[in-house]
């Protein structure tokens, strides 16, 4: 089993710790959304999305967190071959989850010098991937005039309101959720809490603590708890805690600005 991911990649945290809790082997290929990797041809050809993560196992590839996860929760009963009841509760918030789209969000929560910087440096990756495989130009130019579009949407405020209602009704539906059970589909840990973590942490990297955790109390026992759990120190910890997020930030930073400099794309 294979997994094309990267610590940036939220999605691609949902995954790793839902591989991490049920205790999966896999080999992991990290590919960097923020320097252009998951345009290079070979895995463009691959998936033309160009969206992480990609989970490979033998001749079945599939491509939504939510898909790649519900898959790993079959594995695992398989493997184990205990024979569990289906729980309804499970998928709720599965899905309730998977319907906000982090990306508007992190984008308006990034200073515009970087977030520009980074949308710059994509384009210029895309235009050259057009000349490298010239029969792949069209989806490129998708993806290049999606970058333009998201670009556009950056500047309309009624988008960005609307990215942080969702957001907030969310976390409101889950501090209601709290109140009842440990975890957010029960009181033991689910795929659904797999979906959940990465957006507390999310929230965490964009210094958006106190205005979207703090003031929810469950929310912030439930965020305090998790963080305890292994697939969290390994997922998300051992990457963005404290300095290590400037760790993590600088090697892609530094890989940007050299590849600017000798026009490298």
């Amino acid at each position: 089993m294979q997994l094309y991911h990267h610590p940036y990649s939220l999605d691609s945290q949902k995954v790793r710790i839902a591989l991490e809790e049920k205790g999966i082997d896999y080999t992991s290929y990290h590919v960097n959304p923020l320097t252009g990797k998951n345009m290079n041809v070979t895995f463009f050809r691959m998936n033309p999305s160009a969206k992480l993560p990609v989970f490979q196992n033998g001749a079945h590839v599939i491509f939504r967190a939510i898909d790649i996860i519900q898959y790993i929760d079959r594995l695992a009963v398989h493997l184990s071959g205990e024979i569990q009841p289906e729980n309804t509760e499970v998928h709720h918030w599965m899905r309730k989850v998977d319907g906000w789209n982090p990306k508007m969000f992190t984008l308006t929560h990034t200073p515009v010098k970087y977030r520009a910087f980074v949308s710059k440096f994509i384009r210029r990756v895309l235009i050259a991937r057009m000349t490298e495989a010239p029969d792949l130009a069209s989806m490129y130019h998708v993806k290049l005039r999606d970058a333009y579009e998201t670009e556009d949407r950056l500047k309309d405020p009624d988008t960005i309101l609307q990215c942080e209602e969702e957001l907030s009704k969310l976390l409101d539906d889950v501090e209601a959720q709290l109140n009842e059970t440990k975890y957010l589909a029960g009181d033991d840990f689910s795929p659904a809490d797999s979906m959940f973590i990465p957006i507390l942490a999310r929230i965490t990297l964009l210094d958006l603590h106190e205005e979207y955790i703090s003031c929810r109390p469950r929310v912030l026992e439930y965020h305090t708890l998790v963080k305890q759990r292994h697939s969290y120190k390994v997922v998300i910890g051992k990457y963005f805690n404290g300095w290590k997020k400037y760790r993590t930030l600088f090697k892609t930073s530094f890989f940007l600005c050299v590849r600017t400099l000798f026009g490298k794309y």
